[in-house]
Order: structure tokens, then C-alpha cells, then sequence
């Protein structure tokens, strides 16, 4: 008899980095974060850090939170007085 594997998904945030590449986080999962040199190194290290994150859970026994929501990402722009640095 097989063991059935369930699947779940999360958002994860990909942020471009100043320096260069992508700084990622999970919004359901505080601290879960990682980083690429390019958007598919920061997406492989993204599946691999959510992966060890969520087994570490398990290890300890702890709740696998689900994702409340899909975040919504929008940009605000905003004008500043002159003179502003």
C-alpha cells in the first residue's frame, strides 16, 4: 500500500535584491526566506527552502500552516515634496 502525498502551495514574494539578484520570502511563513543570482536560482532555492522549512515542522510536530489568502502585489506611487532626498 502506497502512502497518498498531499501537495500544498504557497506564495512566495520574490523581491529584486539591490546588489543584484532576488531576495524571496513566504508570507505564511515568517523567516522562510532565501536568495538567487538570477530569477531561476531564487525560485530552485525558494522550492528547496520552503521544503526543508515545512519538514523541519513535521520533525518538531508542528502545525504546517495553509495560506489564508493570495496576496495581492500592487504598486503605490507617491510624489514628494521638492527638495525631498
Amino acid at each position: 500500500m502506497s502512502k497518498i502525498q498531499r501537495i500544498l502551495s504557497y506564495y512566495a514574494v520574490f523581491d529584486p535584491a539591490e546588489e543584484g539578484g532576488y531576495n524571496v520570502s513566504f508570507p505564511n511563513l515568517p523567516g522562510c526566506v532565501t536568495f538567487g543570482k538570477t530569477f531561476e536560482e531564487a525560485e530552485n532555492m525558494a522550492e528547496e527552502a520552503l521544503g526543508l522549512w515545512l519538514e523541519e515542522l513535521a520533525e518538531r510536530r508542528q502545525v504546517i500552516p495553509r495560506y489564508s489568502n493570495r496576496p495581492i502585489v500592487h504598486q503605490i506611487d507617491v510624489e514628494l515634496p521638492a527638495g525631498t532626498k
